[in-house]
């Protein structure tokens, strides 16, 4: 199960509910997808597609 948090200019923010304890959110769009961590601090851990931007 992934649960849509927020959706914006064909972005897709969500997570998988039984996924891993460490928060962290996952974000989609048509050119790809990409893995953040939110705890302890924001860091992008994977990215296929997306630009840097």
């Amino acid at each position: 199960m992934s649960p849509t948090i927020f959706r914006e200019d064909g972005f897709r923010f969500f997570f998988f509910s039984r996924e891993e304890l460490r928060l962290h959110v996952h974000v989609t769009c048509a050119d790809g997808e990409a893995k953040f961590w939110l705890e302890p601090a924001l860091e992008l851990t994977q990215n296929y597609g997306l630009s840097d931007r």
